[in-house]
């Protein structure tokens, strides 16, 4: 017997074990054991807004254990002290805790730099004896991640670096963790031979694949919402949804990413990962259990019953945005913005038309879309329930009366909403839509953590739940190539006005069916 049941939910530890650790007691938060991080790229945007304030922020939550060390590997002539002070700008600009000096200090003791080049041996001899003596000064217990934070082509070379100077793997109970960035790959065949690369020297449960998008608290949400909750899950079907229509929009142009985005485009960028993770989580069925295997297996047999339609002429489209304004500001078009090839064919915006081949999903049409330079930031989740079969009220009264839907917002207002109609108050019987609304800000106390604060403890932690498997890569590019291949094919993608929602033809494609793009 492991011991009795608590009021708090979990065991009564056995004689002698640590009661603080007994992980059905939620008093405490999950806290990383001993461990460190290396960052590779730590120059980079990614590292000095989101990683290094994410480290700094789980130690003001007091989620990292004390000697928790943090190394960073760049072509910098940098000495400990001058990592350190990168570190603190990053953390004092972008942190989203309050600044606290003894959290600092105890911090800054186990940052460490190693200067050098990705095919420098040396380099990475200087590693491997930085992280013995971190074993040894800080109690790391050989435990480190090495998050890979530089352009995908140099993942191959770092990974095999590791092997060659012993990193990879750690000595008896210890572990060794690679995390890579998106993207996992650029088609089928780059990611099958990336995860052959990846995989031939970490073992498959070491290997995490960073989708900031799930470390969102919302798209968590989109499980508990329909698992935890009896109202929603017997409406979730053919028989009650019409369509579900999932959302990635920006109000940004490319920024300072045009070597990376040009050639890339919007349906790479985006609906490769996560918009067709937003699609598996909302279609998938229930898990056995909340842990990774089990999520794996639902979202690969929702992944594997996407089916494309075959005329991808009337159910894709692809746009490029042309100037406008946005925001009371002129902005360039794509093919004006600096480094931009004049005759690129990149689509910055996409839209797709997808159906899941399933007993749930039978004819429901899932519409995907994402793009830049549209209204507004917004990342939103919207399913759409059909009409009542029959109406007792007259035509007129309900002319204001639009389907029911329940909309998850991702970003920026993360919450959910639900719209349905009611009888506006008079003497006439008017119905007309209302929303019921749930708000994060409003309805906790808490404020959500940041996507890679979630992510990088669950790293530490070895939870695998919100990252994809290769499988769920490997599937992602199998439903995307043929579009793709599809556009390149010929023609070039369709221009829309910075500012707007995106080509006339998106809006075509759904008024085919009948439908319409929500406007959120």
């Amino acid at each position: 017997m492991s011991g009795d049941t608590t009021a708090t939910g979990g065991t009564t530890p056995a004689p002698g074990a640590n009661p603080l650790r007994d992980p059905g007691d939620r008093r405490l938060p999950r806290i990383a054991g001993p461990s460190g991080l290396v960052i590779f790229g730590v120059t980079g945007d990614l590292s000095r807004k989101k990683l290094m304030p994410a480290v700094y922020d789980l130690a003001n939550r007091g989620l990292l254990p004390p000697g928790f060390s943090l190394v960073g590997f760049a072509r910098r002539d940098w000495e400990d002290e001058d990592f350190a002070k990168v570190v603190h700008d990053s953390v004092k600009e972008h942190a989203r805790t309050p600044f606290r000096e003894e959290v600092w200090r105890q911090l800054s003791e186990g940052m460490r730099f190693v200067p050098g080049v990705f095919d420098d041996d040396a380099a990475f001899e200087t590693l491997r004896q930085t992280i013995d003596r971190l074993d040894k000064e800080r109690g790391t217990g050989g435990n480190f991640a090495f998050y890979l934070s530089v352009p995908p082509k140099f993942f191959p070379l770092v990974v095999q670096q590791l092997k060659k100077h012993g990193l990879s793997e750690g000595k008896g109970d210890s572990w060794r963790r690679a995390v890579i960035e998106k993207p996992f790959g650029h088609d089928l065949a780059s990611a099958r031979e990336l995860n052959r690369t990846v995989h031939g020297v970490f073992a498959n449960h070491e290997v995490f694949r960073i989708d900031h998008y799930l470390g969102k608290e919302t798209v968590q949400n989109i499980l508990a919402l329909r698992f935890a909750n009896t109202m929603f899950e017997p409406l979730w079907n053919r028989s009650y949804v019409d369509h579900v229509q999932i959302t990635m929009a920006e109000d940004i142009g490319i920024g300072g990413r045009a070597g990376y985005y040009d050639g890339i485009g919007s349906a790479r960028d985006v609906i490769q990962n996560h918009l067709l993770q937003l699609l598996a989580l909302t279609a998938m069925e229930e898990p056995v259990s909340f842990d990774a295997k089990a999520l794996v297996t639902e979202k690969l047999k929702v992944l594997n019953a996407v089916r494309l339609p075959t005329d991808m002429a009337r159910t894709t489209v692809r746009g490029q945005y042309t100037a406008g304004w946005q925001g009371g500001v002129r902005v360039p078009g794509y093919l004006q913005e600096e480094g931009i090839d004049p005759g690129s064919v990149t689509d910055t915006y996409a839209a797709l038309k997808l159906e899941i081949d399933n007993r749930r999903w039978a004819g429901v049409p899932f519409y995907l879309r994402t793009g830049k330079r549209l209204g507004r930031r917004v990342t939103e989740i919207a399913v759409v329930f059909q009409r009542a079969p029959y109406s007792p009220f007259d035509a007129t009264d309900t002319r204001e009366l639009n389907n029911n839907a329940l909309v998850i917002r991702v970003q920026p207002d993360e919450g959910v909403t639900i719209r349905f109609g009611s009888k506006v108050p008079g003497t006439q019987m008017e119905i007309r839509d209302v929303t019921m609304d749930f708000a994060y800000g409003e309805s906790f106390t808490e404020s959500s953590p940041e996507a890679y604060e979630r992510l990088l403890l669950d790293v530490l932690l070895g939870d695998a739940n919100l990252f994809p498997r290769h499988q769920e890569v490997e599937r992602s590019w199998e439903i995307l190539d043929p579009v793709e291949e599809f556009w390149a094919a010929g023609g070039r993608p369709e221009p829309y006005t910075a500012g707007t929602w995106g080509p006339k033809a998106a809006d075509e494609m759904l008024a085919r069916d009948g439908r319409s793009w929500r406007r959120p």
